[in-house]
């Protein structure tokens, strides 16, 4: 589908983030089994229930706008996911590791964080508020999960430190 208006870049970018997100719904549950942290493993499942519940915010919002998305996969999403497996074929369990799918997960909340804040802006422009207000629900998640992110990392930091002295 070309996308020659904004609807259909709406569309598109939508199709997009939903594709974006059943590839993080898969991939959750291994990360959250390989993280030694229990803090991170609690994130982890935490942000898969979230992850769900986006998903199915989407449907709610085709549905409410009448819209129909498109059949595709999202390559960014499936690089950043492949990512995140060659740390978990690469390294052991541990601290490295933890820290290692601390940042591949960041990399993909800001890249939802990215998609999430253009859909609102196309939507508000489409005048869709049905849309603009779900999507606004999935970014403030999102933003929320990369806080607690960085949390952890910054804390799993502060434990290392502790230990060195």
């Amino acid at each position: 589908m070309a996308r020659k208006t904004l609807e259909d870049l709406f569309i598109h970018e939508l199709s997009d983030m939903y594709s974006a997100e059943k590839q993080i719904a898969k991939a959750l549950p291994r990360l959250a089994r390989a993280a030694t942290n229990p803090q991170l493993a609690e994130a982890f499942k935490t942000h898969l229930e979230e992850t769900h519940g986006q998903i199915e915010r989407i449907d709610q919002l085709v549905e409410a706008e009448g819209l129909k998305l498109k059949r595709m996969k999202c390559a960014a999403m499936e690089g950043l996911v492949e990512e995140g497996k060659e740390l978990l074929d690469e390294i052991e369990k541990g601290e490295v590791l933890d820290a290692g799918m601390i940042g591949a997960s960041q990399k993909i909340e800001h890249y939802e964080i990215a998609g999430y804040g253009t859909l609102i802006a196309l939507a508000k422009h489409l005048g869709m508020k049905t849309a603009a207000k779900l999507l606004a629900e999935t970014l403030k998640e999102e933003k929320a999960t990369d806080e607690k992110l960085s949390a952890i990392a910054e804390q799993g930091g502060d434990q290392a430190a502790t230990l060195e002295k």
